[in-house]
């Protein structure tokens, strides 16, 4: 039987990277799953890789008015959700002295603000028992360069899952958070990271870590299932560390 047979999900940022991969193994387990991305064509072409059905919808998590349209297109389209799975972020990592304005709204409208009230807006659409999972990262507790303004942005996530664990509980609603060490994304090559340099990056991480290598996003998106389904059915408020060690050097 498939784990998540009959189940609806929605998946914020579903077009690459942990998104992308959650995405497509909840579809090969049974979900009716959605995503969303601020890029049409990327949409469309995640969707079609996805498959089994799967929806996109356009939009900016930083936008009120897309989390309503998504709780509306939900609730229209299949009545309720059982799978919210916030995962929509950006990381530009940049010295404290050096950060604008603009640059550190970026980041928290979408990291923070994005994921507060895309839940905030899901809420009424969730069916009870249902099971949302916020992606963070481990910059939110270990200190790496340039990161400041990112880790600020993510340390608010794990604030956020244990209050609304405690909100949510007599809907029987669990709230858990998946925090990633390094993973072999598209997110690499967005932290200015040249193809050229890319093997001596990947080396310097993996030296990092205890496992001895970088995470793929195949391994969070079989967490991030275990998080979605009945497996994980006695599992609430808690974060997730899928780093391979990292946390622990």
């Amino acid at each position: 039987m498939q784990r998540l047979e009959g189940k609806v999900a929605v998946i914020t940022g579903g077009n690459s990277g942990i998104g992308l991969a959650s995405a497509c193994l909840f579809a090969e387990q049974g979900a009716q799953v959605i995503i969303t991305a601020r890029r049409q064509e990327i949409l469309d072409e995640a969707v079609r890789q996805i498959g089994h059905g799967a929806i996109g919808i356009q939009g900016d998590v930083a936008s009120l008015e897309h989390h309503a349209d998504v709780a509306e297109q939900v609730r229209e389209r299949f009545g309720a959700l059982d799978i919210y799975m916030a995962n929509a972020g950006i990381v530009t990592p940049t010295p404290s002295q050096q950060v604008t304005p603009e640059a550190f709204d970026a980041q928290f409208n979408i990291n923070t603000r994005g994921v507060f009230f895309g839940v905030q807006a899901i809420t009424p659409v969730l069916r009870d028992g249902a099971s949302v999972i916020l992606t963070n990262s481990l910059a939110a507790t270990k200190v790496f360069e340039g990161h400041a303004v990112y880790a600020g942005s993510k340390a608010a996530i794990a604030a956020f899952a244990r209050n609304w664990a405690l909100e949510l509980r007599m809907r029987r609603i669990r709230v858990n958070v998946l925090s990633p060490g390094p993973v072999d994304t598209a997110i690499i090559g967005k932290m200015g990271v040249s193809e050229d340099q890319r093997p001596g990056f990947m080396k310097m991480l993996a030296d990092m870590i205890p496992a001895g290598r970088v995470g793929e996003a195949n391994e969070l998106a079989q967490a991030a299932l275990y998080l979605a389904s009945s497996d994980s059915s006695f599992v609430n408020g808690i974060e997730l560390l899928v780093d391979g060690g990292m946390s622990l050097v």
